[in-house]
């Protein structure tokens, strides 16, 4: 299998060339270029074990010396800079003398079991040994030797084997450099040395199984147990992962149709190489005994399931809707898109809907995530996106993040944040809960802005009203790129007392001093950038939120070059792709408005059939309405709402409610459990298409085995359409594509073909940005002149009271990816088998609660019960759980609380009490109970119950 080009030493950029000779060629490459790396870049190979062009040069092995023309000794090439004129000698009988007795050390102390190594044919140190042409080994097994020590197999993906460990420190300087976790480092000397974990094993240490340690490693000492088990791979195909927003580039390597390991790739212009333990390990759930590959039908959600044919699960259906629709109407129907789909499926489905249902019912699960982003960001920079790359946080010399943890929720772009602030840039942090990166040995924030769950809009105007008060304020910048009118009304607003820290610190529990501070480090820091996720677009004023972000880096002139920006952390792969291709009920493809005459006839013509101009219904909207018996039938491609929405008896009641609710998914997941008809979806190995990432990057999706249900998920929405009379006539996603380039201006210019040319695109993507748009509003803003918006905080109705005297608030974890269907189903679990409830030691203390008490938790809306972990990692009055696993019911007590502006739901502020309990909840028993018959009736191995 071809491997990705390994050049030692990681590129170097400069504006001035260097021209010198290696064995004889001119060479010319960038200043300050390693002359391992110029050697490489022209064929030249030199050996190497220590080196590798993901880290920093380290100089250990000496395999790689060289000869140089008026030096003295044996320089290391990784380690050494080209100078102009220099002649380099990389093949000399004395280099050759040397790097066999190099390697020949390297051997006396290493299992000479290569037949049955599971690295037999990806091994440096065996290519290594061949290359310097080592025949013989003189040193003998009998002195003092590591080739007894103890295996490491304590991780669920990897086994350390120190046996074979040549201590290159590669592994180490992954975990340092690459991602920033420190979790490895080399113990002993000399002969001694070896590397070690901190704790005695990986499990128990810090490792948070990212994979960059195996990925280094040269030899079989960090290796893959699938690998171990099933053998090396023969071939690869380039994908994306399908996990968080920051969408990493993978090779998945193959022999056959099995994948045998997912390999980070080097050239992803998201990830660099990089990886976390989700798509590095997690894609186990693809073949997972779970998978539902057959069609299913039924009548009532108390019958049980029938597997069908597609022709008469299809069928039956397109009967059902068109039965539904004639008795009640066409706005009876509606669909609802995933963020973990294609483009190419959510563009169909969308379609689907707005030329054969007849309507614009058409709603996403970026509906309950980032909506009030794309609302805040088109109302005042005129665009739905995010405004960078990740790589543009290295120009950053300020970074503040708001209402996100990358650590957990976008682990592979904070690997690469922290590598700045270890370069010294200074970091602000606004959350209720102390995140990773408040306080870490190698990072810390320099300000943690720690306010109440709820008051965001009463720190962006505090924030605000120091930098406008204090004269920080890019007036030049405002000047010449926004509306001056709107800027001086927003001025002369934050510039009121009651907006100042002091006359908001009751209100956000935001120190004014610290606050001042923050807003002085942001304005006048350089650089400076926001990052941002759900704790900001979670709530009911969340798009005044979004906008008040906007309005801070227009204010001090941070938007629309390298190192700042407004920056939205999507929670899914393709939250900004499905928004993209219009799943929204107000919005066509392209964000334009369904009451746009212009655009609308421009989708008319193309699709043939008359279109509405009335905005559909939004998930709430369907929800209530089917309550209410006026809204009959759901099409629910990739999305669980029965899990993922706040209230969640709430929504179960309208799946009942309803009466043919069709789920397309991998899994008999929640909402499943109340549907009618189950088609089998692939999963994104079985599939090609794109998504679309946070920083609005295109990367392609291939299909790299058969799909296990017969058909992409595209194909599936396809053959529906065609049953209710409307062909989609579609060879390949690719067609979908170009047709959505041809309708999408800010697609016009892409193409599968494109993709494999560029690897990924950002857009826009158009004639004028033929290669896509890195960087948005460079010169001016989408809209013309940036619009600034008034926020007035306005407290939420969801209030602390003497029955519920605690804010909940909720988020995500490492291992464990939204609801959890995918990464339960793999060895993930190991790190988080269940949802706990966060609680400050002082709550705990005056409840009577210990460590690994049950306790249960009560709001307005239910009751759950959940084990309690005892933190200071939340403020007194708060406490904190994530929602992976349905069991746990985290949305049975939110409530149906939403932004004012989108209907995104508050879950990040829901006013509960707590206390000791010794059972489960009434809702979880009745869970229990019915999530156990509907297994049985699916035909499914009853310990699916458990997964579940």
């Amino acid at each position: 299998m071809d491997k990705q080009m390994d050049y030692g030493t990681p590129a170097v950029i400069a504006d001035k060339q260097v021209t010198l000779e290696i064995d004889g060629r001119q060479v010319t490459v960038a200043a300050g270029t390693s002359v391992m790396r110029a050697s490489m870049e022209a064929g030249i190979t030199v050996p190497k074990l220590c080196a590798t062009d993901s880290l920093e040069p380290f100089g250990s092995c000496r395999l790689c010396l060289v000869e140089i023309e008026g030096r003295r000794g044996y320089p290391a090439s990784c380690t050494t800079p080209v100078d102009a004129g220099m002649k380099v000698h990389t093949q000399t009988p004395k280099l050759a003398d040397i790097r066999r007795g190099v390697m020949e050390l390297y051997i006396s102390d290493h299992p000479l079991d290569c037949l049955t190594c599971a690295a037999n044919g990806d091994c440096e140190l065996q290519d290594m040994a061949g290359a310097v042409g080592l025949r013989e080994v003189r040193y003998g097994y009998e002195g003092e030797n590591h080739l007894k020590a103890e295996k490491d197999t304590s991780n669920p993906y990897f086994t350390f084997d120190p046996s074979k460990c040549i201590v290159c420190s590669r592994c180490v300087r992954a975990c340092e450099e690459t991602q920033g976790t420190f979790a490895l480092t080399i113990h002993g000397r000399g002969f001694d040395s070896k590397v070690a974990s901190g704790t005695g094993n990986f499990m128990d240490s810090e490792c948070v199984s990212c994979g960059a340690c195996v990925q280094a490693c040269p030899t079989a000492t960090l290796m893959e147990k699938s690998v171990i088990e099933q053998g090396l791979p023969e071939h690869s195909v380039t994908t994306t992962c399908a996990y968080c927003g920051v969408g990493c580039s993978f090779n998945a390597e193959m022999r056959g149709e099995e994948v045998i390991r997912m390999v980070p790739n080097k050239d992803g212009g998201a990830n660099h190489g990089h990886s976390c333990v989700k798509g590095r390990f997690a894609w186990g759930y693809t073949t997972h005994k779970d998978r539902i590959t057959t069609p299913m039908i039924r009548k009532s959600i108390k019958d049980p399931w029938q597997e069908v044919s597609w022709d008469e699960a299809i069928n039956y259906a397109a009967s059902e809707i068109t039965r539904i629709q004639r008795q009640y109407g066409k706005d009876s129907v509606g669909a609802i898109t995933s963020s973990r789909c294609t483009n190419e499926e959510v563009y169909v489905v969308q379609k689907l809907v707005r030329a054969v249902f007849g309507s614009n019912n058409v709603d996403t699960c970026a509906r309950v995530c980032h909506s009030p982003t794309g609302y805040g960001l088109k109302q005042t920079l005129g665009e739905s996106a995010g405004t960078q790359t990740f790589d543009s946080v290295m120009q950053s010399d300020v970074i503040m993040i708001i209402g996100a943890n990358p650590t957990d929720g976008h682990p592979v772009f904070a690997s690469q944040m922290k590598r700045r602030l270890r370069e010294g840039a200074k970091l602000i942090i606004a959350d209720p809960r102390a995140i990773d990166l408040v306080s870490s040995p190698h990072v810390k924030a320099d300000h943690h802005l720690k306010l109440r769950p709820g008051t965001n809009v009463a720190l962006i105007s505090a924030l605000a009203h120091v930098i406008v008060t204090e004269g920080l304020v890019n007036e030049a910048f405002v000047r010449e790129r926004c509306e001056w009118d709107s800027f001086v009304a927003w001025r002369d607003f934050v510039a009121k007392p009651e907006n100042s820290p002091e006359a908001l610190e009751p209100f956000s529990g935001v120190d004014a001093e610290e606050l001042r501070a923050a807003a002085r480090l942001y304005a006048t820091g350089g650089n400076a950038a926001i990052y941002y996720g759900l704790g900001v677009t979670e709530h009911s004023q969340g798009s005044t939120m979004v906008m008040g972000i906007a309005n801070l880096a227009m204010a001090t002139g941070n938007i629309g070059r390298e190192g700042v920006g407004v920056n939205p952390l999507r929670g899914q792969n393709n939250v900004q792709g499905s928004c993209d291709m219009g799943s929204m009920p107000h919005e066509f493809p392209g964000y334009r408005h369904v009451s746009d005459d212009e655009t609308r006839a421009l989708f008319e013509q193309a699709w043939g059939r008359p279109l509405s101009n009335d905005p559909g219904l939004r998930i709430p909207n369907m929800l209530d309405l089917a309550g209410e018996g006026k809204f009959k039938a759901i099409y629910c491609n990739g999305e669980d709402i029965a899990q993922s929405d706040p209230n969640t008896q709430h929504v179960t009641h309208a799946l009942e409610s309803m009466e043919c609710v069709i789920v397309q998914d991998l899994f008999l997941n929640e909402t499943a459990m109340y549907a009618h008809v189950f088609f089998p979806g692939a999963s994104f190995l079985e599939k090609s298409g794109t998504f679309t990432n946070a920083e609005r990057r295109i990367s392609p999706v291939r299909r790299v085995m058969t799909p296990k249900n017969g058909m992409e998920d595209w194909e599936i929405t396809a053959r529906l359409s065609t049953a209710l009379g409307y062909p989609m006539e579609y060879q390949h996603a690719s067609d979908i594509m170009d047709e959505i380039a041809r309708l999408t201006p800010t697609f016009e210019g892409v193409s599968f073909a494109k993709l494999d040319e560029l690897g990924s695109i950002q857009w826009p993507c158009n004639d004028t940005h033929p290669n896509g748009t890195p960087v948005m509003h460079v010169d001016e803003f989408v809209r013309g002149k940036g619009k600034f918006f008034i926020t007035q905080y306005v407290p939420t109705s969801e209030k602390v009271t003497a029955r519920f005297p605690l804010i909940l608030t909720t988020g995500r974890i490492l291992s464990q990816y939204n609801v959890g269907a995918q990464t339960r189903r793999t060895a993930n679990v190991a790190w988080h088998q269940e949802d706990l409830i966060e609680i400050h030691p002082h709550d705990a203390e005056e409840r009577g609660i210990q460590e690994g008490d049950w306790v249960g938790i009560t709001s307005r809306a239910g009751e759950t019960v959940l084990r309690a972990t005892i933190t200071e990692r939340v403020q007194p009055g708060v406490v904190y759980t994530t929602f992976h696993h349905p069991e746990s019911g985290a949305n049975v007590i939110t409530t149906d609380n939403s932004d004012w502006a989108t209907n995104c739901p508050e879950y990040k502020v829901t006013a509960v009490q707590v206390a000791r309990v010794t059972q489960l909840s009434d809702w979880q028993t009745e869970y229990q109970n019915f999530s156990e018959a509907q297994i049985a009736f699916a035909g499914l191995p009853a310990d699916v119950a458990a997964t579940e």
